[in-house]
């Protein structure tokens, strides 16, 4: 699909991937909704779009709740005349603990915003997208969401649930004018931690515990993911380790999750 004069739906649109897509998508001749639960945040990607800033509408929403979505999807077919395109990126992770010391109003946190939030914006926009020439939906799983991690098992969950509900979606629209595309990042230099509410000795993504490995900066996770959008590609794994991981773990399952648990007990502590 050619980006420009597209109108797309971008989620999490106030800070890291989801701000770069943003700006990427307008600078490429794209209008954009963008969509955040932080009115402040949503505000600062304005201010940096600058100049280009006449494409953007911005929308302060929960997508974990139907109706508001319902209501901002309304909104956005006012204000932009049709719609293109939703990149469902906004995410949480969860504490850095295991599944037996999750609260259950955690979990339903997790859930609600990695699969009902998407799930809430396909449904809304899905019979818009098939009206048009060509559309499509890219969703952001998780390196997570394809093999386990320790300490980020509901996280994982939700990423899995998000992945198979794409590839789902890819089956029923093949035949349609709807291109559809599950992206799998691995580390990315965002703060998602803080962003997520959740605490690890005052650490985040940015600024990972010393040993870690580097991740892919978001203004290079959002170009990849545009250049999937345009070329219609199913699949994009992004970073070295995402990339790695899929196929340690689809060669070796048990070393591979070794290999992760031992990984991540020289970070989190899971007891």
């Amino acid at each position: 699909m050619n980006i420009a004069s597209k109108t797309l739906i971008v989620t999490g649109a106030g800070n890291g991937i989801g701000r770069e897509l943003t700006l990427q998508l307008l600078a490429l001749g794209a209008r954009v909704a963008g969509l955040d639960i932080n009115e402040e945040a949503l505000a600062e990607t304005r201010r940096l779009a600058g100049e280009q800033a006449d494409g953007l509408s911005t929308h302060t929403v929960n997508i974990a709740d139907k109706d508001a979505v319902i209501a901002v999807v309304d909104e956005i077919r006012q204000q932009h005349g049709q719609i293109d395109g939703i990149i469902n990126n906004a995410g949480i992770i969860q504490p850095f603990i295991r599944v037996k010391n999750l609260d259950q109003a955690t979990i339903e946190r997790v859930m609600n915003i990695n699969f009902y939030g998407p799930l809430n914006l396909i449904q809304a926009t899905l019979p818009d997208l098939l009206e048009r020439p060509q559309a499509h939906i890219l969703n952001v799983s998780s390196m997570g969401g394809f093999f386990p991690v320790p300490g980020q098992v509901v996280y994982g969950a939700s990423k899995a649930a998000l992945k198979l509900l794409t590839e789902g979606l890819y089956a029923e629209l093949v035949d349609t004018n709807v291109g559809v595309t599950v992206v799998f990042p691995g580390a990315i230099m965002t703060n998602i931690t803080e962003n997520s509410g959740v605490k690890r000795d005052g650490e985040d993504a940015a600024n990972p515990p010393k040993g870690a490995p580097k991740g892919t900066m978001p203004a290079d996770a959002a170009r990849q993911m545009i250049e999937a959008i345009e070329s219609n590609r199913p699949r994009v794994f992004i970073g070295k380790d995402s990339r790695f991981m899929d196929r340690f773990y689809r060669l070796a399952p048990v070393r591979a999750t070794r290999f992760m648990q031992k990984q991540m007990q020289k970070f989190i502590k899971l007891d």
